[in-house]
């Protein structure tokens, strides 16, 4: 089970929640069973293709996925996911 925390502009997708306790074996499950619960939040995170969105950046106990395996990156009791999506202004 993954820890993800969310940053407060995620929050309105999940009931407010900053943290959620969510199963899976790697990151895609993880992201997949966030796609069932909390269907809103699915298009902040991934594309129509599921591909993850390259202005949201996933870190998996503080390294970003990217530069691990992406969405394959394993995950276990305890991992911390946290999702920050790019902030832009001037």
């Amino acid at each position: 089970m993954a820890r993800v925390c969310l940053p407060s502009v995620l929050r309105t997708y999940v009931d407010g929640a900053r943290e959620l306790d969510i199963d899976g074996a790697d990151l895609r499950q993880v992201l997949d069973v966030l796609r069932e619960q909390y269907p809103g939040l699915e298009r902040r995170l991934r594309d129509e293709r599921g591909v993850l969105r390259r202005y949201v950046n996933f870190y998996v106990d503080g390294d970003e996925c990217r530069t691990l395996n992406g969405q394959e990156t394993a995950v276990q009791k305890g991992t911390e996911v946290m999702i920050i999506p790019a902030v832009a202004g001037g």
